[in-house]
């Protein structure tokens, strides 16, 4: 949804595509996988790639 545009080609974009979505923040978190764990992963993951 754009992103893309800041964070270029071969960037990481964590973001959720869907709308209506309705529970307790953190439930929230864990389905579409804003936790900390996965935003390191993710970081990491990317990381790895780079080199």
């Amino acid at each position: 949804m754009g992103w893309d545009r800041y964070v270029g080609a071969d960037g990481c974009i964590i973001g959720m595509e869907t709308f209506g979505s309705s529970a307790p923040l953190k439930d929230l978190q864990q389905k579409f996988g804003f936790t900390p764990g996965r935003i390191v992963e993710a970081a990491r993951e990317r990381a790895r790639k780079s080199t």
